[in-house]
């Protein structure tokens, strides 16, 4: 048979990327937030007339070529004099600088408490992270359910309200950390230390040595993304800090307060809580369904961020719509989801089969086993034993007094006589014989323990009883092939 044709690698990661696509890039007139302008700044005519991965592949190279001589900015140590260049300042200043001013209006006092003013900031905080658990992440991200386009604008306008950037930024991203998990090509790379992965992925410059794509031909054929993403700056400004204070001021007369608490104070709260997804979620937990990334389940993680929290089968089975399989997990999500599906706002809800979900909790559970039985001494294995035939036994028991077959297996029980439970004599009468009825039943019904204790004597397999040693060896799962299976 001639081999078969095999999937051509380059040719994959090419569609993967979607640089086989021919479509316009969608632009926002301000530059990337919490990017950098670099990633968005051509819009020009080449894209019409080619595909927006090749300008993309091509500013790899260039990117790849300008720093084959030198050595990136993140890749030289820091020091006063270039500590500065290792920063993105458009991010510091969108996540330190700008929250840590809401802080210290509110903790100086200059900022008042008013209730109701803390009470739309709760209620606002929960719109805000809803749309980025059930809209950027689960719906656009992962595609886990469709979703009517008055959903899909609530989940973009509000989203915008959280200060972590546009969907189709937001997306790309998350796809990548799907795709490169643990490896220099995943943004928020957890190997890489509990604050990198929460933050300093975005406060530091990334070397674009790992630069990465993903094919995101389905967000920019939305047009409420590219909506989104073109007055991203606009809209942010506006359902993040705006909107808030003139909520707060025409009901409460309190647009300082509404300004601070559910404008400053909320964003970084909202932030916080989404950068634990990719840092928390990552250190601590379980992995209940696989172990061999660092994602993992923890219901604490889960509380903090609108059930995201069971990361370990997330990351088995991204396009679920639960995180939460178990009624009593938290996962206030799934629930928004599956309530919009009611009232017909939301559609196609995707869940793995329950027998799938089984099938990977079974082989995590199997492989702990396995690991901790590896610790144990099991005895030698059956095919590790010589072969004796009646003669080569009989010679062996003139030298070595505690032999005994059982099972088709010889025995050397000499360091057990004293230790047996059924006594000396009874081990002593059974010395150079066969004793396979006395062991199994007919003088008593040995339990596992006895068979495990039993099994670290073994010295040899009888010629003839080859067979009967692989039934006997079953019976603690042992697998063998017998003759006649070869």
């Amino acid at each position: 048979m001639s081999k078969m044709d095999e999937v051509d690698l380059v040719q994959a990661n090419v569609l993967a990327a979607g640089a086989n696509k021919k479509s316009v890039r969608v632009v926002n007139g301000f530059g990337s937030l919490m990017g950098s302008k670099g990633m968005v700044e051509m819009d020009s005519k080449a894209f019409k007339e080619a595909s927006q991965m090749e300008e993309i592949l091509k500013r790899d190279q260039e990117d790849k070529d300008r720093y084959a001589g030198k050595k990136h900015i993140s890749e030289q140590p820091w020091t006063l004099n270039n500590w500065h260049k290792h920063l993105n300042w458009l991010n510091m200043i969108l996540v330190v600088f700008i929250p840590s001013i809401g802080w210290y209006l509110a903790f100086s006092g200059k900022a008042k408490m008013n209730p109701k003013t803390i009470a739309f900031a709760f209620l606002y905080y929960a719109m805000g992270g809803a749309s980025i658990t059930a809209g950027y992440h689960r719906l656009w991200s992962h595609r886990s359910f469709s979703a009517r386009w008055p959903l899909r604008l609530f989940f973009a306008i509000f989203g915008c309200a959280n200060v972590e950037g546009s969907i189709k930024w937001w997306g790309h991203g998350h796809r990548l950390h799907h795709r490169y998990t643990d490896t220099y090509r995943d943004p928020y790379d957890a190997r890489r230390g509990l604050w990198f992965s929460h933050m300093g992925w975005m406060l530091l410059k990334p070397n674009p040595k790992y630069r990465a794509r993903a094919d995101i031909e389905d967000l920019t054929d939305d047009w409420i993304v590219r909506f989104q993403h073109r007055h991203y700056i606009l809209l942010m400004a506006f359902t993040a800090f705006i909107l808030p204070s003139l909520v707060c001021g025409y009901f409460f007369n309190d647009y300082f307060g509404g300004f601070v608490y559910a404008g400053l104070i909320r964003v970084f709260c909202i932030q916080q809580a989404t950068f634990c997804i990719n840092s928390m979620a990552h250190y601590i937990g379980d992995q209940p369904f696989d172990d061999r990334r660092t994602p993992r389940d923890n219901w604490l993680t889960a509380l903090v961020t609108f059930g995201e929290g069971y990361h370990n089968f997330h990351h088995e089975f991204p396009t679920d719509y639960r995180n939460a399989i178990k009624w009593y997990q938290y996962d206030p999500t799934k629930v928004i989801i599956y309530t919009s599906s009611l009232i017909g706002l939301s559609f196609d809800l995707k869940k793995f089969s329950q027998n799938a979900i089984q099938q990977a909790l079974v082989q995590q559970q199997q492989k702990k086993l396995d690991r901790k039985r590896s610790h144990l001494n099991w005895g030698p294995q059956l095919t590790d034993l010589p072969v004796w035939d009646k003669q080569d036994f009989l010679r062996e028991v003139n030298e070595r007094k505690g032999l005994v077959v059982i099972s088709g297996i010889v025995h050397d029980v000499s360091g057990y006589i004293a230790e047996h439970p059924g006594g000396e004599t009874l081990i002593q009468s059974a010395l150079g014989k066969d004793a396979t009825r006395a062991f199994n039943g007919g003088v008593y019904r040995h339990s596992n323990a006895a068979h495990n204790v039993l099994a670290t004597m073994r010295v040899a397999v009888v010629k003839d009883g080859q067979e009967a040693a692989i039934k006997f060896a079953a019976r603690r799962g042992e697998v063998y092939k017998t003759a006649k299976a070869e």
